[in-house]
Formats: structure tokens, sequence, C-alpha cells
């Protein structure tokens, strides 16, 4: 569940100080320890500052300065999302509003999904809710529009059984898009519908549950995904975001194939039997 930011950030140190060892960080070795990673007399004493003054800070006590903040960010071998993250958390960066309502696709996201007919295409706002779509999206990933809006959710979508058959290292998947949803945890801390999602997938997955806890955070930004289609066969995906600039809240999602490949003909394949299935499906209701 969400909880308040100072918590969360002394969790995310705790487990980021436990995954490193004396000597990653140039340190003695030692005797054999009781708990895994370093202690937190050692993190402040390669950041230069008191232990004291640290372990407030990972019990959520004291606020941290931008300078100590970039010390242990150091000790503890952040990335860069991570420390974006750190920051976030301890409100040191400018904050911008973030409005909790109903969302729904902005205007001009939605004529350019629309156009996109050979590129699969998705609109993800607050949360990973999924806002709009494209048919060859629907084709590529599934039915959406078969999802009630309140629980159409991208992060929901992954930790069911079709996904898992769907993407060829599910598990991959998966765990970066808990960390890509910790990281929402830190832009949204509070949101009644974040906590209800991650209660939810804590409570019905096991896997969830136990990357959730690790903490660990990532941005949405590029990848590849290799996809098992029942349909189109084995697709290797490029994926990219885009933000509007208008609601810096949605996010569009394209997957693309590189040029001259079985991927990019298997993606054909695919829109035309979408279209063919939604022409099908509008001389059923007609």
């Amino acid at each position: 569940m969400t909880r308040n930011a100072s918590t969360e950030l002394g969790e995310f140190l705790r487990a980021r100080r436990a995954e490193l060892t004396p000597r990653s960080v140039g340190l003695p070795g030692g005797t054999v320890r009781r708990v895994p990673g370093l202690r937190r007399e050692e993190v402040a004493m390669l950041a230069a500052i008191s232990t004291d003054h640290y372990t407030r800070l990972e019990q959520g006590r004291i606020q941290a300065s931008e300078p100590v903040l970039d010390a242990i960010t150091r000790v503890l071998d952040l990335d860069e999302d991570q420390r974006a993250y750190v920051f976030e958390l301890a409100g040191k960066e400018p904050a911008r509003p973030r409005p909790q309502g109903v969302q729904k696709v902005q205007p001009q996201l939605r004529r350019l999904l629309d156009d996109l007919v050979s590129i699969p295409a998705m609109v993800l706002g607050r949360q990973m809710d999924v806002l709009a779509w494209n048919p060859l999206a629907a084709a590529l990933v599934g039915d959406f529009a078969q999802i009630p809006e309140e629980i159409r959710n991208y992060a929901r979508m992954v930790f069911s059984p079709a996904m898992r058959t769907l993407y060829a290292d599910w598990e991959t998947t998966a765990r970066t898009t808990v960390a890509q949803l910790r990281m929402e945890a830190a832009h949204n801390a509070g949101s009644p519908r974040l906590t209800t999602l991650v209660n939810d997938l804590s409570e019905q997955d096991p896997d969830f549950r136990r990357w959730w806890s690790a903490h660990h955070v990532a941005a949405r930004t590029t990848g590849t995904k290799t996809l098992n289609h029942p349909i189109a066969g084995t697709l290797v995906l490029e994926w990219d975001t885009l933000t509007a600039s208008t609601d810096p809240d949605q996010q569009l999602i394209i997957w693309t194939a590189a040029p001259d490949t079985p991927t990019e003909e298997g993606l054909r394949f695919l829109a035309s039997w979408a279209a063919a299935s939604q022409e099908a499906g509008r001389g059923t209701s007609g």
C-alpha cells in the first residue's frame, strides 16, 4: 500500500542498502553479518554524515537536505531513475500539480491514435490506467473494451494469465512494470486509486507482492519486447513513450518493428486481421 513519502523514502533506502556489500563500496569484508548489505553506520560514514542523522532519515523522522541526498545516492550507487525517485519523495524538486479526478484522453492524442493504423499504440494515464488505444493495439495486447473502465489498467493486465503467455520474457516485463508503478507512487502519493491497485495486486499475486516490497523504480522510456502472439507469431517490437505536453500525466506508448523483418510483416498481417475483424463486427451489429 502507499504511505507517506517519508516512510516510502526510508524503506527505499533500506532496500538499496541491503543490496550492497562492504567490498562493493571499498570497505573491508569483515565478519559474517546477521543481515545482508551495508550497515547504517557504514552508509553514514561514506556519506560524511552522522549515524544518528542517517538513522532518523531512514526512520522518516527528519527531512534531508539536497547535499545529504546527493551524498547518500552516491554511496548507494543509485542510477538516474532511482535518484530522481529519492529527490521526488524528499520533495526537493519542483512538483507540478497532480489532479486526481477522472482522466480522459487528450483530444489530440485521440486523433493521433486514429491516424496510427499500422502502429500499435495506446495512451496510459496515472497509475498506468489505459485511457485509449487503437485497433492494432487491441489486436496485439488484448481487447481493452472488454475490461470494465474502473479496472482497465495495464499493470493489472500484465499480471493476468494471458500476459504471462503473451510476453516471451514475462518476468522482466512484469518486474519493469512494478518498478514503473513504484515511480508512479512517488508522483501520486496517497492516491486512493493507486492504493487500491497495489493492495489488489499484492493480495492476488505473490510475485507482485515480492517485487513491490523490493522498492525498485524505473521511468517509462523505451525498450524492446518479444511477444509470442497467437495470430501473428513471434514479434520483436521496440516501444517508445511520448508524454503529452498538455497533460504530462498522459503518455502515448507506441510499438514499432524494424523495417524488412518478420516482425514488420507480422504487424501488417495483424493489422489486416484486425481490420477484417472490425468490419465483420460492424456487419454483425448492423
